[in-house]
């Protein structure tokens, strides 16, 4: 439609000479601005949805995630009972010296089956530690995997302005460089006619390699932005729809920013966790200084083939309960638990550093927000008076009170607002996104995206209490 529109403006200044081209090309440019959506096919939700389904590097982090909560299982697999079937079978070569100095000889092939059942009955609390660490590495894990989500879905609002940026200003590149070609062809016209000098020919000349430069540099920008966007929402853009800020989603205030961001910020709460799971591991360490008890049943049978060399079968069953308690270890428990309690004191500094970035993040974020909001009103305003100067200049220069180059400079200030205008409105929903990410709200439940919410706790509970089985709840 975009295209239909400009072909459309082309034509109607073929019909028109002097400065008239000038104004008729920025009317069509204003009235590809102003078009309707309905008709263009994908929209920033939609590519978002897209991003949080396909993206590579989310999925990553989710199957990390899911190998996080084979942990928990693995840590209570200390509450049951280990069982170790044995079976020994071999050939056996045997002289005996009798007291009558009688020698005997044989050649057996002797066999063993047996089975060790074993449990632990205390073991200095470990195993309980053991749990509870494994679960916040879990609760750790999902933070950390709801912070990549974040990122993934910002990295996708920065795709999709991006190219609906670059997508712009192409087009008023392409716009300017039809004014430009326009304005040498009438000043050619003028300059045979006498009107102008060749000085005035060569500006317009100079001007219009400019804007062929500029429009060059837009569409690689263009195909650069495209690349990126199938990297992060994993399809090539087509027709995009304008983008909106989130600002019904925002805190209003400063403070209100920066207090949701210390607490409710995946990063911050992953480091919470990441403290939990240090302080456990202090009385991990602790916990090989107190004694163990296990009991343990075995049962074996055994059989030779040479009942004269003594016992042809034996069979033994047996129960047994083994108390251990250390006393010297060389000093390896002490420098373990004293190494879990600098790790601890390491992961309280971390969690006072990551609540510093949040909340400077969450200024930055607001602060950015705001003055994006300043900046989209400011280049409005300097789009329209740039448009009414254009206008003006134009009609100087019609009556001969103004040149060609001053045409083309008051055309070269309203292509550079309007330049500054589209990536005022891409920073625009850019800040509105990143102050959302930044008190940790830029998800799929706050945005009411059109996709199932990944839940990784249906993971963890179909493997919590799994006791066997070796394919993943996928099926792998």
């Amino acid at each position: 439609m975009i295209g239909r529109t400009a072909r459309a403006g082309r034509e109607l200044t073929r019909h028109r000479s002097g400065v008239g081209p000038v104004l008729a090309t920025w009317t069509t440019l204003a009235l590809c601005c102003a078009l309707p959506s309905a008709a263009w096919a994908e929209a920033l939700p939609e590519a978002l949805a897209k991003a949080y389904q396909t993206n590579p590097q989310l999925n990553a982090e989710r199957a990390r995630q899911r190998a996080t909560d084979e942990n928990v299982p693995q840590a209570l697999a200390g509450y049951r009972p280990q069982i170790v079937a044995s079976l020994s079978a071999g050939l056996q070569s045997v002289r005996n010296l009798l007291p009558d100095n009688t020698i005997q000889t044989g050649n057996l092939k002797p066999w063993i089956i047996g089975v060790t059942v074993t449990q632990t009955l205390f073991n200095g609390f470990r195993t309980a530690n053991n749990v509870r660490a494994a679960e916040l590495q879990v609760q750790s894990g999902r933070e950390a995997l709801r912070n990549v989500g974040q990122g993934v879905l910002l990295d996708a609002v920065t795709a999709y302005t991006n190219v609906l940026a670059n997508q712009s200003l192409v087009e008023a590149q392409r716009s300017n460089v039809a004014f430009l070609r326009e304005t040498l062809s009438v000043t050619q016209r003028r300059l045979n006619a006498g009107d102008v000098t060749p000085t005035d020919s060569a500006q317009a000349e100079a001007r219009l390699n400019r804007g062929l430069a500029d429009l060059n540099a837009a569409e690689v920008a263009l195909a650069v932005s495209q690349a990126t966007y199938a990297q992060v929402i994993g399809n090539a853009p087509s027709q995009l729809r304008p983008a909106e800020a989130v600002d019904r989603y925002l805190p209003k205030s400063r403070e209100d920013a920066m207090t949701m961001a210390i607490r409710q910020h995946p990063a911050v709460m992953a480091a919470s966790f990441d403290v939990d799971v240090a302080s456990t591991n202090i009385r991990i360490a602790e916990g090989a200084l107190l004694p163990s008890a296990t009991i343990q049943g075995s049962a074996s049978k055994s059989r030779n083939n040479d009942p004269t060399l003594g016992t042809f079968a034996e069979d033994q069953a047996s129960i047994v309960a083994n108390v251990t308690a250390p006393i010297y270890d060389g000093g390896q428990a002490a420098a373990q638990t004293r190494q879990a309690k600098e790790i601890t004191a390491q992961s309280r500094l971390v969690l006072d550093q990551v609540r510093n970035q949040a909340r400077t993040a969450a200024v930055s974020a607001w602060v950015a927000n705001e003055g994006a909001k300043i900046t989209v009103s400011a280049s409005e305003s300097e789009v329209k008076a740039a448009t009414v100067a254009l206008q003006g200049v134009q009609r100087e220069a019609a009556g001969g009170q103004r040149t060609t180059v001053d045409v083309l400079n008051s055309q070269a200030d309203l292509i550079q607002a309007k330049a500054r205008l589209i990536g005022a409105n891409r920073d625009r929903v850019i800040a509105s996104y990143t102050l959302l990410s930044a008190i940790g709200h830029l998800d799929v439940k706050t945005l009411s995206l059109n996709t199932p919410d990944y839940l990784p706790e249906v993971h963890y509970h179909q493997v919590r209490d799994a006791w066997h089985g070796l394919r993943t709840p996928s099926g792998q």
